[in-house]
């Protein structure tokens, strides 16, 4: 694999590979087994795979989190020397590099940026929107590949792409797990050894409750998710919310389930000073007759 640091560098040498099936997995670094399923997916299904690797600053609406956020480039490169080929890329661009010749986009995310992590995190998805379409504009990939983890980044990604016209592919990939069933994430280094063991409630509590035989109450549901998690010790839901998988609408009442739509409980959690993030999938039993 090649190292390039300079965007100049990296369009030379994406040029190079003009008419082959490129595929980009754009990462911030500090990567674990999540990250490479995806690596490890565009190798299999592409000729070029690029891996990105760049802490975006403006998609942190806080200061002290972006401080925070783990760096272990070191350990990433050798991650991925064991994963990619003499062909592939990885991409480590400078702030000052990245953002310099940048036409920020204008995209109407409407109700995407206001609810759940828009609402929660003011700015963050225009940070991920700027951020992605320099990294797709410069790469031109034919696909690139994101996590299921951050399902709302990705509708807000697939609206970027469909209002800009790019023609690249995003192919969202099922979330990996620790053992527990802690999603995984760079943030779980930040955990200490008990807490990450705990963190497991998270799943386990969204599995427990994530098939539901019409009717029951909607807020009753919310409720019992949050007081089951919000029992353990230093723990605490920020928002737990039950939308569709198609415009990421919430659900407020049992009469806005339809049938044939799939539904997607996605919750956020204070684990201490670590915010943690999940979904699963929802299902909805209907009474025959």
């Amino acid at each position: 694999m090649k190292q390039i640091q300079s965007t100049a560098g990296f369009k030379s040498e994406i040029d190079k590979h003009r008419g082959k099936t490129i595929g980009m997995v754009p990462t911030m670094g500090a990567l674990h087994a999540g990250h490479t399923s995806l690596v490890e997916r565009s190798v299999k299904e592409n000729e070029v795979t690029v891996v990105s690797i760049f802490v975006n600053p403006t998609q942190f609406n806080d200061a002290n989190d972006l401080l925070k956020y783990p760096r272990t480039m070191k350990s990433d490169l050798a991650m991925l020397s064991d994963i990619l080929g003499p062909d592939d890329i990885v991409f480590t661009p400078e702030a000052d590099d990245i953002y310099s010749d940048e036409n920020i986009p204008s995209i109407d995310l409407g109700h995407l940026d206001k609810i759940m992590e828009g609402k929660h995190r003011p700015g963050h998805f225009m940070g991920v929107v700027r951020i992605v379409k320099i990294l797709l504009d410069l790469c031109q990939p034919c696909r690139a590949y994101f996590g299921r983890k951050d399902f709302q980044q990705l509708a807000v990604i697939r609206t970027l792409v469909r209002q800009t016209g790019i023609k690249t592919e995003i192919i969202g990939c099922p979330i990996v797990r620790e053992a527990n069933g802690l999603a995984m994430s760079s943030r779980n280094a930040r955990l200490s050894p008990s807490m990450r063991q705990k963190a497991g409630i998270i799943y386990h509590t969204l599995k427990k409750y994530h098939q539901q035989t019409v009717p029951f109450g909607i807020k009753e549901l919310k409720k019992k998710v949050r007081e089951e998690i919000n029992s353990y010790d230093r723990f605490n839901v920020e928002y737990f919310e039950i939308v569709d998988d198609n415009e990421l609408k919430e659900l407020s009442s049992v009469k806005d389930i339809k049938q044939g739509i799939s539904y997607t409980g996605c919750i956020a959690v204070h684990a201490g000073e670590v915010r943690l993030i999940d979904n699963i999938q929802f299902s909805f039993l209907f009474p025959k007759g």
